[in-house]
């Protein structure tokens, strides 16, 4: 019998996809439920805000006999009783905390953005816990840096100076034991606009930069002095410099745009590391894979079926689906041999996307 795996946390499409196509039997704890996790899970559960997470789990657990647990966004750090395949909740705490990650970094001499003192601006400021960059804000005044307090009421904070240049990530694989494997270097795509400008919105495997070759050094410098295990991602702003942003430890959102371009199972080279067994030699990319979340621009409804359109598609919603502005709709992929090709294509699927939203 195949082992069977709780993949849990908000999102879990991306690891539930890639545990099966390894072998495993998947369930899932997601907040989505999208039509393509009920292809890749034996059963899941759909829960509504992160509070409820617990008690989905413990319901998945009830009914089940699961061997391992895989965390995501959101469950890092979940009581839960299952043996972890992966990071333990114990080292996860370290990096969900930007203030320890900070001293991390500069512990280890990797360059990072300086905290600023109280009143000095422009400064960007976060969460001090959390991930997605969505509440991530530039303020330039006390009133602005009030006005971010009054929308995000108690939520612990941290200003950092404001580094330009493109935002990035390096994909690596970690034994827990001081070893790491580099495994891809990716372009973040951010939304860019809005309240919610610096708020993840995909990425590009891999990402081609004359700085690449030094981040890919520091995120394995990172990823092995780290103590995680198995997958791992560290997100850098890479311009005429190099800076450290966070440590994500678990599966991170590039996981597609890996696969796809290195033509590897990133979820049984994840069981792997987890054994101590890292990859001598990491796969070439064969290709630049793009993918881009689509945001409701206004309220819809989705008119019709969209897993006609798989591979081009992904988290895809069922049918009837009303999403209200803003909200995150469907991934849309596009590939190539070059960076503008995979955007030529990308953009190709994402017209045919759009015929559906209504």
């Amino acid at each position: 019998m195949n082992p069977s795996i709780l993949v849990m946390g908000f999102s879990t499409r991306h690891v539930a996809q890639s545990a099966h196509e390894a072998g495993y039997t998947v369930y899932a704890v997601d907040h989505f439920c999208d039509q393509d996790l009920s292809w890749y899970t034996r059963d899941r559960i759909r829960f509504d805000e992160l509070a409820d997470l617990p008690s989905a789990v413990q319901e998945m657990c009830s009914k089940y006999r699961i061997d391992w647990a895989v965390p995501t966004s959101g469950a890092e750090t979940l009581a839960h009783g299952l043996p972890v395949l992966g990071t333990s909740p114990e080292v996860a705490a370290r990096f969900l905390d930007k203030v320890s990650t900070q001293e991390f970094f500069e512990s280890l001499g990797v360059p990072v953005p300086r905290l600023l003192p109280d009143g000095q601006y422009p400064a960007m400021i976060k969460p001090r816990s959390g991930s997605g960059g969505w509440r991530n804000r530039v303020v330039c005044s006390r009133e602005e840096e009030s006005l971010w307090h009054e929308e995000f009421e108690g939520m612990e904070s941290i200003s950092q100076e404001i580094v330009s240049g493109i935002p990035a990530s390096v994909s690596c694989l970690a034994d827990g034991k001081g070893n790491a494997r580099a495994l891809a270097a990716n372009r973040q795509i951010l939304r860019d606009e809005g309240v919610s400008a610096f708020g993840f919105c995909g990425s590009q495997t891999p990402l081609e930069h004359p700085l690449a070759p030094r981040m890919i050094a520091y995120a394995e410098k990172v990823a092995a002095s780290s103590g995680c295990c198995g997958s791992l991602g560290v997100d850098f702003v890479i311009g005429e410099d190099i800076h450290a942003i966070e440590v994500n430890p678990r599966f991170q959102a590039t996981l597609d745009t890996v696969e796809r371009s290195l033509g590897l199972n990133l979820f049984s080279a994840h069981v792997r590391a987890c054994r101590g067994e890292l990859p001598d030699k990491v796969p070439n990319p064969s290709c630049f894979c793009i993918r881009r979340i689509l945001f409701a621009e206004r309220d819809c409804t989705i008119s019709g079926d969209l897993s006609g359109l798989s591979p081009a598609v992904s988290d895809i919603p069922w049918p009837g689906t009303f999403f209200e502005e803003g909200q995150a709709v469907v991934s849309v992929y596009g590939w190539g041999p070059t960076p503008e090709s995979a955007m030529h294509h990308l953009d190709r699927h994402i017209r045919r996307v759009r015929q559906y939203i209504r």
